[in-house]
This record gives C-alpha cells, structure tokens and sequence, in this order.
C-alpha cells in the first residue's frame, strides 16, 4: 500500500483525476488494470491473504508500482517465492570508489576487487608487487591464474590451489548457469591453458570464501597469507578480495617493507618471473 501511495496516476500514464481524487497515489483497481491482474485478486494480494502468485504477475506489479530491485526481492520474499537476483541500483554505482579507497586503506596488504566473472576491476599496488598484477597480462583472475608466469613462478602450491580455484568459479557460475558472460570467460581459458581443460572436466564444485596461499617472492621471502573474499550488499556484482598475512609467519613485516622505497626499488629488477 505504501509503494501504491507514491506514485501518482501521471508518473503510471493516467490522467490524475483533479480534485476529484481524495487520495494521493494509485487506486487499487488502477493498479490491477496496469499490470493486468483482477481487481479482487490484486486486493487479496495486499491484504496477504493466501492466494497463488506467479513471479511473471509480480513482476508486472512491481513494474506498475515502480519498485526497486531490493523492493522487487522482497515482494518475492512476502509473496513466498524464491527472489530474483540483485541488481545494481543507479545510485549505488558511484560506490566503486569507495571500494577502490578500501582496498588503498589495505596497505600494505595486497587486495583486489573483481567483477562476478573474476575480471579484475581494482587492485592495490600491494597486489602488483605480491602476485604480479599489472595492467599487460589478461584482466581475468581466473585466466590470469593459468597463463601468467609471474603468479606461476610464485605461487609456492599452485598445483595444489588450482582445483580449489577451478572449483570456486563453478560454484559462481552456478548461479547464473546461462550467462553467456562465463561461458566466454571458460572457453577463453580452456584454448590457454589445458590444465584448466582438465580440471574443469571433473566438475567439482566448491564455493568461495578463505584461502591459505604461500608466495614465495623474489626479493621478500616466503609470504603466506589468507585469502577472503567479501560482497558487499548494494553492489553484488562486485567482489572486494582482501589477503591478510598468517601470525607468526612474519608476512605482515615482509610486506611492510615490500611497499616501502627501498623494497620497491628492489622490486623492480626481480630474481625470478
């Protein structure tokens, strides 16, 4: 009723009725002739009474009142249906930038921010320094994972992580299976790399969340760190990935002095990779 009362009959294309309207908003019955649904029925419908609902009438409800996509979910939710997939709201856009600060704010720590594809959006110069991350490789963690030789060179268990890695990106690809978006990304790592072939053939599935990973860098050392992946609510699209050092294992000093100028300079003629 309150999503009703806010919007007027000339944002849903009616003429507004003047002064002969006492109430502000949309009428019931104006609401059930928009989105093609009896009069009755869309009023059992606000009144909660236990009538069948289909998502395809829900959606041309929530078209008629104008909700938003988290208004949409919890429609779905009241109406006992499984909601439909969060979408970005307009205003939420900007807020990449403030996932960018987060990830600066993480020094020197490396982490990144990736799209629901593993395509990287974000890093931090941590990320470039650690893993290798930089602007000429393929902008695609997973892709980037099997091709690179700079991560390969340093990751101290790559074949070890590899399955778990396969198997994490099947997991996000479940939940969107026909998106054509992981098909491109899948096929475009079965041509680069055969062991990626082969491990997705197994069909494991595991989903996201902690990594254990030891690095071993060039100029650094032994770095171990643990791999945690957020989302944050507004933007499931995104993904922010955040690598804290293990206790004891004086990652955290390593790193410190990996960002610093002397460890940059360093840095820029590497042992290995």
């Amino acid at each position: 009723m309150s999503r009703r009362a806010r919007i007027t009959p000339t944002e849903a294309g009616l003429p507004d009725g003047g002064a002969r309207r006492r109430t502000p908003g949309l009428r019931r019955e104006e609401v059930a002739v928009l989105a093609g649904v009896g009069v009755s029925w869309y009023q059992w419908l606000e009144q909660g009474r236990d009538i069948t609902v289909s998502s395809q009438v829900l959606d041309s409800v929530g078209r008629v009142l104008k909700l938003t996509s988290a208004e949409r979910r919890h429609l779905y939710v009241l109406a006992g249906l499984n909601p439909p997939a969060l979408e970005v709201a307009p205003d939420d856009r900007g807020m990449c930038d403030g996932l960018k600060r987060l990830i600066e704010a993480w020094m020197p720590f490396p982490a990144h921010i990736m799209d629901v594809y593993w395509n990287t959006v974000a890093y931090n110069d941590a990320a470039a320094l650690v893993f290798g991350m930089r602007p000429e490789i393929v902008q695609n963690c997973l892709i980037a994972f099997f091709t690179d030789p700079i991560y390969r060179s340093r990751a101290a268990h790559w074949e070890r992580i590899a399955g778990v890695v396969v198997a994490q990106y099947r997991a996000a690809c479940s939940e969107n299976p026909h998106d054509e978006g992981f098909r491109a990304v899948i096929e475009e790592a079965r041509e680069l790399s055969p062991e990626f072939a082969e491990l997705w053939d197994r069909g494991d599935v595991r989903p996201g969340g902690q990594m254990e990973k030891q690095m071993d860098h060039p100029v650094a050392g032994a770095l171990y760190v643990e791999s945690t992946q957020l989302r944050v609510p507004a933007r499931p699209d995104l993904a922010i990935v955040l690598h804290t050092p293990l206790p004891g294992t004086g990652t955290a000093e390593r790193l410190e002095w990996l960002a610093s100028p002397e460890g940059r300079r360093a840095s820029m003629f590497p042992l290995a990779g």
